[in-house]
């Protein structure tokens, strides 16, 4: 029996202590819900990483002051259909006062609500829509409504994307719920406080802050920073851990108990990332680049990377054509140091490239290893100890026709 156990239908609100909701406001023409709130009912420790990007969005800068400050928080409230990117001080103060109206109609500290946006860049928040989001999402709140907040931040996603897992730990049974949204504009670099894709993530484990910090930011390196649709990070990437401790199992870092709730943490982000991938826009397939064998781990990023970004083999791999010289092309100019002589390609376990020239498989049997749904390709260096991998989608006509007309 696995340690880790999925919840059937796991969302956020599979964890005890959190209620959620997802109403529409009024931001999307479409008239579909846009608007989530996800509530503690005990105050909950927390923690946070965002994105890298210089233009990071208003809501991102609110939220790292308050990870920074450190504290409880309540609330966490996603809107769907305008960034508040590149909206100045403005936005910023639209941004508090997002969390003073949550904080009003919830009764409590506007520190205790942050905040995240998705949609258009440049556009400042209409807050009526703030308001009347507010005004019908603290009613709606459930412990049944995880669901319906996963499907209110979707943006161009085609799915909802929700996860729970149950696991274990001194003796108690914790859960982890989660839900995210991203589809398009996926290259996230999360970073500690320091897609669009939002993710928030509740536990009813008991942890510190810094605990918290030192569990999500790992976690994260080896799951959404691992993922690629387009190879454009984006300027609202967030991502919020809250811990309202109501399971009683306390997690102490460094302990064993820690390791498995970080295991426990891992496969809910990782679950997540890969269904961000398989969701990608217009996305055909979902393709693995392993790199093994490089001379240090941080050659073995830029080649994977190089890969997992390059047009030329997102589109190869759009129309089933096996070209293994637009991956070796983009080996040759990532930046990684290697020995051309020694790298050896597979499509799955088929040789490709052997010693840097042709394996001599006939491209007949290459086609079939890219034509389904998910394959890998292993790039292995063959000179030492340093490897990374990356999850990326491919690159359709869809992809094109989604981001021409999204600003329209």
């Amino acid at each position: 029996m696995e340690r880790i156990e999925f919840i059937e239908g796991g969302s956020v609100t599979s964890v005890p202590g959190f209620l959620a909701s997802g109403v529409t406001a009024g931001f999307k023409r479409s008239g579909a819900p846009d608007f989530a709130l996800v509530f503690s009912e005990t105050p909950a420790n927390f923690t946070g990483v965002f994105t890298s990007c210089t233009f990071a969005a208003a809501p991102v800068l609110l939220d790292r002051e308050k990870v920074v400050k450190g504290g409880k928080l309540r609330a966490f409230a996603i809107n769907s259909g305008n960034a508040n990117a590149c909206t100045g001080e403005k936005g910023l103060a639209n941004a508090r006062r997002s969390c003073e109206i949550a904080g009003a109609k919830l009764g409590i500290p506007a520190d205790e609500v942050a905040v995240a946006s998705t949609g258009r860049i440049g556009v400042q928040m209409p807050m009526e829509l703030i308001e009347k989001g507010l005004s019908l999402a603290v009613p709606a709140l459930s412990p049944t409504g995880g669901p319906d907040a996963a499907r209110a931040i979707m943006t161009t996603d085609t799915v909802p994307k929700a996860v729970a897992v149950r696991v274990t730990i001194g003796g108690k049974a914790v859960s982890i719920g989660a839900m995210t949204k991203g589809a398009g504009m996926i290259d996230p670099k999360l970073i500690a406080p320091h897609a669009t894709m939002l993710c928030c993530i509740a536990t009813d484990a008991e942890a510190d802050n810094a605990t918290l910090a030192s569990l999500l930011l790992p976690c994260a390196q080896d799951s959404f920073n691992r993922i690629t649709v387009d190879g454009d990070m984006s300027t609202n990437d967030t991502v919020i851990l809250m811990a309202n401790g109501r399971s009683g199992a306390k997690i102490v870092s460094g302990t064993p108990e820690a390791e498995l709730f970080r295991e426990a943490l891992l496969k809910v982000m990782q679950t997540l990332a890969r269904a961000m991938v398989m969701d990608g826009e217009g996305a055909t397939k979902f393709v693995t680049i392993e790199v093994k064998h490089a001379r240090s781990r941080e050659d073995a990023v830029l080649a994977a990377e190089a890969v997992a970004n390059s047009v030329l083999c997102k589109t190869a791999w759009f129309g089933n054509d096996p070209n293994w010289g637009r991956v070796v092309a983009a080996l040759g100019y990532s930046g990684a140091v290697f020995d051309p002589a020694k790298c050896n390609i597979y499509y799955n376990a088929v040789p490709v490239v052997r010693d840097g020239g042709d394996a001599g498989t006939p491209e007949e049997e290459l086609v079939k290893e890219v034509r389904g749904r998910e394959f890998v390709i292993t790039c292995d260096f063959g000179e030492g100890e340093g490897e990374y991998w990356v999850w990326a989608s491919d690159l359709s006509h869809e992809y094109v026709t989604i981001n021409a007309d999204y600003h329209t």
